[in-house]
């Protein structure tokens, strides 16, 4: 057989022993968080029909999204490109609680093109979402959650990027741009190109301090000093722009309180996901990447496709990213326990005794030779004085 048929597809990996035990653990420590935090594990289908994935806001995902014939139905089919709209689903079709629901999940994505620092096609999606309250506090647990998480994947010291979708929603209303002003307005701010900025404004014969303030919303990125600066140019802002501002200042206080040891860092520019969120955008990133380690955000809007429109927050981030970027390790200093093949009642209770108690214990096969051929076998049960004791292989 040619040898290119044993090769993997681009962005498509597979992991080997000790990477898999590093990602499990790592997979089972975050949910054991989330859950200390009162988030329910849910699990969507890999697989639905594509209207239901790409209804309402899973629309942005249509280009990342496999897609294929149902041979029972002959709909057409998708394979999850993203998880947070099947979440939402769940909550409002499924659960239809009226009081705050915390939900997590974990899973295997795929997408049509390499994403994210990983450039894998097929990233295992791990967040949290709050449905059902729409005020600061929410939106700040979720933010703690999502260092809490780098920081048990061991990626310390991460800067928190900051954002508010609904600023440069409220000045495109001001200004009263139509869909496609707002759309080349937002590209060129997305690239920071100011000139191109101020000579598109120009066009449009706007007012002059409506035009000024969507001018300077590509400079208004720093420090925790760029909200006060954002009050004095931002100052002529309808009451929907002010109330934005203020929802945004309101989350960094809580933040710098909660989490003082986090940096922050404020772009007013930043509309990741405009189309998708209502409120505040946030993401994590760490030195020497560009591109974000942990995303989320607030998206009020999402669950009306599916007849009930909660208010809702959240974030996702990419297991195998977290793995690549942090030191996390499984704590097996001791290593496993080799068995001799014996049928020695005795030893079959003391290894039963062994492995209940968490520790795991290796049969060695009859005919194998040498005990240092045992992956990850660091110690041997051995019989003395009529007893089954642990031993180091070494002895």
């Amino acid at each position: 057989m040619d040898h290119e048929s044993w090769l993997l597809p681009e962005g498509v990996e597979e992991l080997l022993p000790s990477q898999a035990a590093r990602l499990e653990g790592l997979r089972r420590t975050l949910l054991d968080l989330y859950r200390s935090w009162g988030y329910e594990l849910v699990v969507p289908p890999f697989i639905e029909y594509l209207e239901t994935l790409l209804t309402g806001t899973g629309n942005d995902l249509d280009l990342q999204t496999f897609k294929l014939t149902d041979q029972l139905s002959g709909r057409m089919m998708g394979v999850r490109a993203d998880m947070t709209p099947q979440v939402a689903r769940i909550d409002s079709r499924s659960l239809q609680r009226n009081h705050p629901s915390r939900l997590c999940y974990m899973g295997t994505v795929l997408r049509t093109r390499p994403t994210g620092i990983a450039g894998t096609r097929c990233p295992l999606q791990v967040g949290v979402e709050l449905y059902g309250h729409a005020g600061v506090a929410s939106d700040v647990e979720v933010l703690q959650l999502m260092v809490e998480t780098l920081t048990a994947s061991g990626i310390h010291r991460p800067h928190l990027d900051l954002g508010h979708v609904g600023i440069y929603r409220a000045l495109a209303r001001q200004a009263g741009l139509d869909a496609a002003q707002e759309a080349t307005l937002f590209d060129a701010l997305q690239r920071k190109a100011r000139p191109e900025i101020e000579e598109f404004l120009g066009s449009l014969e706007l007012p002059r301090s409506v035009a000024s303030m969507l001018a300077a919303l590509s400079e208004l990125n720093g420090g925790v000093e760029i909200l006060e600066q954002a009050g004095d140019v931002l100052r002529d802002g309808s009451d929907e722009l002010q109330g934005a501002l203020a929802n945004l200042h309101a989350i960094s206080e809580q933040i710098r309180c909660r989490i003082p040891s986090v940096r922050l860092h404020f772009d007013l520019a930043e509309l990741r996901g405009y189309h998708y969120h209502t409120g505040a955008v946030f993401a994590m990133f760490v030195p020497g990447h560009s591109q974000a380690v942990a995303q989320g955000g607030r998206y009020d809007d999402i669950g009306r496709v599916f007849g009930r429109a909660r208010p809702a927050t959240g974030f996702s981030t990419d297991l195998k990213t977290l793995i690549a970027l942090g030191n996390y390790s499984e704590n097996e200093e001791e290593g496993a326990i080799l068995a001799p093949p014996d049928n020695d009642p005795e030893l079959l209770r003391a290894v039963a005794e062994l492995r209940a108690s968490g520790e795991r214990v290796i049969n060695q096969l009859p005919g194998q030779d040498g005990d240092g051929d045992v992956p990850g076998c660091r110690r041997r049960l051995v019989r003395k004085n009529g007893k089954w004791e642990i031993v180091s292989l070494e002895q």
